[in-house]
């Protein structure tokens, strides 16, 4: 899923977003949309500001450094690719050269400063960019695009380079491209094309190639971003300003890295507030670099885990393969909204249906049942022995009158169709043409979206090339894979940005009376022992056990007796991490008598295994609920991030977590408990009944709030395990781990 309608709030839902917020109880204060210039409670952006980059992809003036019409030189070839594109776009071209007087007929001249206007856009295709951005600094150039390569891409030596151009162009209000970029930008885009157009932005240029070449099916590109390097303009930047640009319909992403995590979320909530859906390829599904990992979430929480749950929370679709990335962004740039979310399959084999009908369930899709009267009405030209149910088996396109039309025109009226897949596994004229041709018209008359997959492994026969490619339409695919990856996309996206409320616009703007009391608990580069990890959960309100830290036997008897029997023993240092490992827990305690021995050995084994203590926490013993995990962790890319899943003495052999990149609000948190492969616990299961799920949110919530002002001043936080108790009883950190950065 790529994320959830958000509704009306309800009682629970105020309350929890109040929680989110800081405040005991009453309506959210920070609820207002985000504008440019406001701040988090951590001093980050909560709107992204848009770049003006109209004077780069149109520019009025263009300089070419390093120009060259010498025979065999690679920079000649690029200089006619300018000169050619300048010309197309309607701008002066200016070629740069110190010994050349011309390039190209086009008079030269020797050097930056001899420019005779500022220029909108400089190309610099020379081997050290640096002195020449400084000129270009200098002369007031509006933007640069710097070849190049030798830079981050190579090591510590070219990432200190690229630290000195970076810093170069931050001086000088210049904007660049690149460096070790290529001339994507400055291809031939096809002008008789119409309807929305793709944006693509791509940090390998090779990587773009198949996006690109859909303006050869008849699909509009507008705009093509190589970003490099991205010592200075990055992905965020060109994603935000392509959602703001009139002729996007869709924005289609090559991810090698992110430059800034935030950057792009901000990039990615704007197209999201534009209804603008972003597809994205994104590679290195690599774990996240030195982390302290003391806690189980620090095990846990990949760098590809967070990156999923940031892109899902902000519903950026992320696709696997190039061909994905070609086909679920040309759906979307030409889809209409979705009328209806239920699919039908129409086929000419009941095998094909079958097949296809299997696919798409288990991809999510909702193949409803059709009526009893829409199935009476498909029987006037279907056969009755034939199942019309849906999928829907016509056992043959009818080719000599108009019954296959009037068969697809009833599917396509049913309230309940708003997608209509038709799988042709080959060619098979004369049927497979005039079916094409019947869905092709019937695509006319309506705004549901009619699929074809065109399974042909030759796709020169002409209902493909002329008839399915020709319209404007149908959505054309070759694989029945890619057609449901997109219909699933399509339809995700709609729910999602249909009422999208951005997390940013609720995010906290000032420090509650909670983060004073956590910083005076706060050890910098300390692991707190779990009395003062606890501590830190009580200033946020979250519910701990009964429980008293004691440092001889017999105040832990007469602690045990202020708690109640039956009690819990537990070792109380920070240098613990794991307790039950170190043997370092004694539960279900009941006499005087085994307090007092828990608390000699408890104290004997840290005395042998070299654990200093502050002490020994005596325990209220909570016993029926669902114990989860509940942690924040620190990304190298987002920041903090927060976990949720199944917790316990298992954690890490269940791996059931979901992660959550902040700032996320009430439903968000409500889709991260959906997202785990156990949640049916939480709802009771063997005559337990169902669990507190409120209170869940409620901590998670608290913990965001927690990590959000803190920052990264809180390296790891572990709650595990939770108990949550059953329904309208809350939940209960019965340990905790905290390490401060």
């Amino acid at each position: 899923m790529l994320g959830s309608t958000h509704g009306t709030l309800t009682t629970d839902s105020r309350r929890a977003r109040a929680i989110a917020c800081g405040e005991r109880s009453g309506p959210a204060v920070h609820g207002r949309p985000a504008q440019v210039g406001d701040l988090d409670v951590s001093g980050r952006p909560l709107h992204a500001e848009v770049p003006d980059l109209d004077r780069f992809f149109r520019p009025h003036s263009v300089a070419v450094i390093g120009a060259s019409d010498a025979e065999g030189r690679p920079n000649s070839g690029i200089t006619r690719q300018l000169a050619d594109w300048a010309q197309r776009v309607g701008a002066r071209l200016h070629p740069v050269h110190p010994s050349r007087p011309a390039v190209f007929g086009v008079p030269c001249v020797p050097s930056v400063a001899d420019l005779p206007e500022r220029v909108d856009l400089a190309v610099v295709l020379v081997g050290d960019p640096l002195p020449v951005v400084e000129e270009l600094a200098e002369a007031e150039a509006r933007f640069a695009v710097v070849f190049a390569s030798g830079f981050a891409e190579t090591g510590p030596a070219g990432e200190e380079a690229q630290r000195r151009l970076a810093a170069a162009v931050e001086r000088s209000g210049l904007r660049l491209l690149g460096p070790n970029t290529n001339l994507n930008a400055f291809e031939r885009f096809r002008d008789d094309l119409e309807g929305p157009a793709i944006a693509l932005i791509t940090q390998s240029g090779h990587q773009g190639r198949p996006v690109f070449a859909l303006q050869e099916l008849g699909i509009r590109l507008s705009h093509w971003a190589p970003t490099g390097n991205e010592a200075d303009l990055e992905t965020a930047d060109f994603l935000s300003y392509f959602a703001e640009q009139p002729e996007v319909g869709a924005i289609a992403c090559y991810l090698e890295g992110l430059k800034d995590g935030r950057s792009f979320l901000l990039a990615a909530d704007r197209a999201a507030r534009r209804g603008v859906p972003v597809v994205a390829v994104k590679v290195g599904r690599t774990e996240t670099g030195a982390r302290t990992a003391a806690s189980h979430t620090g095990k846990l929480t990949g760098a590809d885990a967070v990156v999923d749950a940031a892109f899902r929370q902000f519903g950026v679709i992320r696709v696997d393969g190039l061909d994905e990335l070609q086909d679920t962004a040309a759906l979307l740039a030409r889809a209409h909204p979705p009328r209806a979310d239920g699919v039908v399959v129409y086929s000419i084999s009941g095998g094909t249906g079958a097949h296809v009908a299997d696919l798409a369930t288990e991809a999510g899709l909702r193949l409803p049942v059709l009526s009893e009267a829409r199935q009476a009405e498909l029987h006037q030209w279907i056969p009755e022995y034939l199942s019309v149910a849906n999928p829907v088996d016509n056992g043959g396109h009818p080719v000599g009158d108009e019954r296959g039309r009037k068969i697809i025109d009833t599917l396509l009226d049913d309230p309940e169709v708003g997608v209509l897949i038709c799988p042709i596994t080959g060619p098979f004229p004369p049927l497979s043409d005039r079916l094409v041709r019947d869905l092709a018209d019937a695509a006319e008359r309506t705004d549901k979206l009619v699929c074809v997959v065109w399974g042909s492994p030759v796709g020169t026969e002409p209902a493909y090339r002329e008839v399915l490619l020709g319209s404007s339409r149908v959505a054309t695919f070759r694989t029945v894979g890619n057609c449901l990856t997109a219909v699933r996309a399509h339809l995700a996206h709609h729910r999602f940005t249909t009422g999208y409320r951005s997390p940013f616009d609720e995010a906290p703007r000032t420090p509650s009376p909670s983060y004073r009391k956590a910083q005076a608990l706060l050890r910098p580069g300390q692991q707190l022992s779990e009395h003062a990890a606890k501590q830190l959960l009580r200033a946020y309100g979250i519910r701990v056990p009964r429980e008293q830290l004691v440092t001889s036997a017999a105040a832990a008897v007469r602690a045990a007796g202020l708690v109640g029997y039956p009690v819990v023993m537990k070792a109380s240092g920070a240098r613990i991490a794991h307790k039950t490992e170190l043997g370092l827990v004694k539960i279900g305690l009941t006499s005087a008598s085994q307090v007092r021995d828990a608390y000699r050995e408890l104290t004997d084994i840290a005395r042998y295994e070299g654990v200093p203590l502050d002490g020994v926490l005596v325990c209220q013993m909570v016993e029926q609920g669902v114990e989860m995990v509940v942690g924040v962790t620190q990304d190298e890319l987002f920041g903090p991030t927060v976990t949720v899943g199944l917790g316990g003495v298992l954690v890490e052999v269940l791996r059931d977590t979901v992660v959550g990149v902040p700032p996320f609000g009430e439903e968000q948190a409500r889709d991260m408990l959906a997202g785990l492969r156990g949640r049916a616990l939480l709802d009771g299961v063997r005559g337990r009944p169902p669990a507190d799920r409120d209170a869940l949110v409620e901590v998670v919530l608290r913990v965001q709030r927690m990590a959000l002002e803190l920052g990264d001043r809180l390296a790891e936080l572990d709650i595990n395990p939770l108990m949550v108790l059953p329904q309208g009883q809350g939940a209960v950190a019965l340990d905790a781990l905290a390490v401060c950065g």
